[in-house]
């Protein structure tokens, strides 16, 4: 979705329409410390899409900053959208599915050393490999643009548009107060010639006194098309720099991911060091730099993909039937047979209060025109592998076992693991390898049985 004001605030043109260092887990337990959510990163924008078959809602969530007698959004789209088709969502569902999606830091206490092989034999079984009128009218006759239909909802005013030609819409947009980047045209006649209309957008400010909202709620489409993307190229045209994206896709089969992009998992179950803890955030979004560097900005990440029904540990809760159906997922609407024929009796809905037949994937997506210069085109798959972006901190046992045989060997591997703790920090962020040792007060890097013979002088 494209935001065209005197600066673009939402940032991207919404079409209604790495690898990780170890195998997934079945369970991965651990206990929840610190998450990082999309406040982390400047420039943000939020997108949510419910898919099913040719059926798609999507929730478009603003983050202009402004009057908003300035906020205006033109979204390509793929049908004539109709009143019914508009709805005005609900900022704190968003919010809640990014919590419950974001990645998140976790934190692991040491057994006693004698417990703790046992402990890591068991682990390592259960691993597996978003009059006025009429002169408005005919003047948009003369630009080749159609008003197919005109609604408020909520505090928006919306309107329907087709055309002919991009010159012709950019000229209208312009002369109806919508401020457009150099070079819309050409974009909007490539949509022009894939036959799609445009739903544009206004706060009306009388709706949103009366409303009493301070601020701009979601924006939701539902609409039936075959097509599965998300343009980016009109939120591009202006962009001071790079941009983010989220996208919380759910679906009822499994993980979404980028057809004409390189879909690439964060890694993942990395330990770091201790004193992480206060700098998660900091973490994150230089790791993520990192890693945006060496695919060379070409790329969509995944940072969570998961069954709606639980999580491990959870950052947040699971969304309520009620919460994700007010995002848009209408298939939870159904009631299913007590018995599924090939599966046996129906399961029972979980405690914790999740939904059946929701799977979610977080993809995270920084871009400009440069290096994303087609549209995202997406897909479901019927991978239902549990996936996150996790980050594991893990507290050395800190008491005496004096007939404990292992005490000294465990002590050792603690050096040995906080050194790799150290590098692997170092490699994922391009902090410096000396400052990280500092912070963690480690003496020599190779402290151990390992260690050069003048190592050990000092790590006594």
């Amino acid at each position: 979705m494209a935001t065209f004001v005197k600066k673009i605030g939402l940032s991207i043109a919404l079409l209604l329409a790495l690898s990780a260092n170890t195998q997934p887990v079945d369970a991965f337990c651990g206990f929840y410390v610190a998450k990082a959510d999309t406040k982390i990163f400047n420039k943000a924008s939020q997108v949510v899409l419910v898919r099913q078959d040719d059926k798609t809602v999507i929730t478009m969530v603003n983050d202009f900053k402004g009057d908003p007698k300035e906020f205006a959004v033109v979204v390509p789209v793929p049908t004539l959208i109709e009143r019914g088709q508009i709805n005005v969502g609900d900022k704190k569902i968003v919010d809640h599915l990014d919590a419950y999606t974001s990645p998140r830091l976790v934190e692991y206490f040491d057994d006693g050393p004698c417990q703790l092989r046992a402990m890591q034999e068991m682990m390592a079984r259960n691993s597996v490999p978003m009059s006025a009128a009429k002169s408005r009218d005919s003047r948009a006759d003369a630009l080749g643009v159609t008003v197919q239909a005109s609604y408020t909802v909520g505090e928006y005013d919306i309107v329907i548009l087709s055309a002919k030609e991009g010159q012709g819409l950019e000229t209208y947009l312009k002369e109806n107060g919508y401020r457009l980047p150099k070079g819309a045209s050409e974009v909007l006649g490539s949509y022009i010639k894939q036959k799609n209309h445009f739903f544009v957008a206004k706060v009306n400010l009388k709706e949103q006194s009366k409303l009493g909202f301070n601020y701009l709620r979601p924006i939701q489409v539902a609409y039936e098309s075959p097509k599965f993307m998300l343009p980016l190229r009109l939120g591009t045209l202006n962009a001071d720099g790079y941009q983010e994206l989220f996208i919380y896709a759910l679906t009822k089969k499994g993980r979404v991911e980028p057809t004409n992009y390189r879909s690439v998992k964060l890694p993942t179950d990395v330990e770091l060091p201790i004193y992480i803890k206060t700098k998660f955030k900091d973490f994150y979004r230089d790791m993520f730099d990192q890693q945006v560097k060496k695919a060379d900005m070409r790329a969509v990440f995944t940072e969570y993909a998961w069954d709606m029904n639980w999580c491990d540990p959870c950052a947040a809760d699971p969304l309520s039937l009620e919460e994700l159906r007010s995002l848009g997922v209408f298939w939870l609407n159904e009631t299913p047979p007590d018995f599924l024929p090939g599966r046996g009796p129906r399961p029972m809905v979980p405690p914790m209060g999740g939904a059946r037949d929701v799977f979610v994937t977080r993809l995270h997506v920084r871009y400009d025109a440069q290096h994303f210069p087609e549209d995202l085109v997406l897909q479901e798959t019927a991978d239902r592998n549990n996936y996150q972006a996790r980050y594991v901190m893990r507290h050395p046992w800190k008491g005496e076992e004096q007939s404990c045989p292992a005490t000294d060997e465990y002590r050792r591997q603690v050096l040995r693991r906080q050194e790799n703790e150290a590098r692997q920090l170092a490699d994922l962020t391009g902090w410096k390898l000396a400052d990280i040792r500092q912070q963690m007060n480690l003496r020599t890097a190779d402290a151990g049985d390992d260690a050069k013979w003048w190592q050990k002088l000092w790590t006594r």
